[in-house]
């Protein structure tokens, strides 16, 4: 299979979404010997850390590709969660799988999509939000959930809330427990 992964997030080296996508796609890629990877990243100011972790991937595997593209993560998210153009696809070539993360959704046509989900506590307590990031990530999940077949839990708390709030099957609900970097 031919596998695409949005590393787009690892640029933020001190979040958790930063730091759970870098280490699930070195142990992922260390781990599988048999599929094809196509790393997509995209940033402006923090490309040389996209291309830096690009090179520490190919260490590991060298058959793995990346295609990174110097656009800020603000026209991703314009023409992906608030447009839905411009597949994937377009940038990658053809894939099989696509995982985003971050919930950054591109149309996924022919190609199957995953996503993580970490929590839903905007849902379960949106008085403990302010109501524009709740917004923004309800219209960012409206995406997520119609374009990917399968979604990555935390927990089987999150799993749970997955299933309740956004009303998806529990067969197409997976708990991956984060691991930590030694």
């Amino acid at each position: 299979m031919n596998i695409g992964i949005d590393i787009s997030q690892i640029v933020y080296e001190n979040t958790g979404v930063g730091k759970y996508v870098r280490e699930m796609v070195k142990h992922l890629i260390r781990m599988d010997s048999k599929n094809s990877y196509v790393l997509f990243g995209s940033s402006l100011r923090r490309r040389k850390a996209l291309i830096s972790f690009c090179e520490e991937i190919k260490n590991i595997n060298s058959l793995t590709k990346s295609v990174l593209i110097p656009f800020p993560l603000t026209i991703l998210d314009i023409l992906w969660n608030r447009l839905h153009i411009v597949p994937i696809t377009w940038f990658t070539g053809p894939l099989d799988v696509f995982w985003s993360s971050d919930w950054t959704q591109p149309p996924l046509g022919k190609t199957r999509g995953i996503t993580t989900i970490h929590d839903l506590s905007f849902l379960r307590f949106p008085d403990s939000f302010n109501s524009k990031i709740s917004s923004v990530q309800k219209h960012r999940l409206y995406w997520t959930t119609r374009e990917c077949q399968h979604f990555l839990c935390d927990s089987e708390a999150t799993k749970r809330d997955v299933e309740i709030l956004l009303k998806i099957d529990f067969s197409r609900l997976s708990v991956i427990y984060p691991g930590y970097s030694s």
